[in-house]
C-alpha cells in the first residue's frame, strides 16, 4: 500500500461513524449489507449515512454493488489487511515487539497458538 492511500483510510477511519461502518461491514462479511440497513443498525439517517459511505468507498475500504434496487456495501478486506500491513511495515519498521504483539493477537482471533503460528 503507498503511503497516500494509507493517509486517505486513516483519515477515513478517524471518525466514529465510519470506524463503526466498517467494523459492522467486516462482521457482516462478504454478503455486506444494504445502505438502508446500514443506516438502521448505526441509528442515523439515510443522507448521512450515506455520506460517510462515499467517504469509505473513496478511501478505498468498502466496495459497493447493486442488488435490484439496493446499493449493497461491504469492507474490502484485501484493502483492510493492505492498511494494518502498512502499519506493521512501514510505519513500526518491523519492530518485533510490535509484530510479535500482532502475531500473538492474530493468532489468538484465528484460533491458533503463538507456536503454532510460528510453525505455519
Amino acid at each position: 500500500m503507498e503511503e497516500r492511500q494509507a493517509l486517505m483510510s486513516f483519515a477515513a477511519l478517524s471518525q466514529e461513524t465510519r470506524l463503526a461502518v466498517v467494523r459492522t461491514l467486516v462482521v457482516a462479511g462478504p454478503d455486506g449489507m444494504a445502505a438502508g440497513a446500514i443506516a438502521e443498525k448505526m441509528g442515523v439517517s439515510p443522507s448521512n449515512i450515506s455520506f460517510h459511505l462515499k467517504e469509505l468507498e473513496r478511501a478505498g475500504l468498502i466496495a459497493q454493488r447493486r442488488e435490484s434496487r439496493s446499493i449493497v456495501y461491504s469492507a474490502d478486506y484485501e484493502a483492510l489487511s493492505g492498511l494494518v500491513t502498512f502499519l506493521m511495515h512501514e510505519c513500526c519498521a518491523g519492530h518485533p515487539r510490535v509484530l510479535g504483539q500482532a502475531e500473538a493477537e492474530a493468532a489468538c482471533c484465528s484460533g491458533e497458538t503463538r507456536e503454532e503460528n510460528k510453525h505455519a
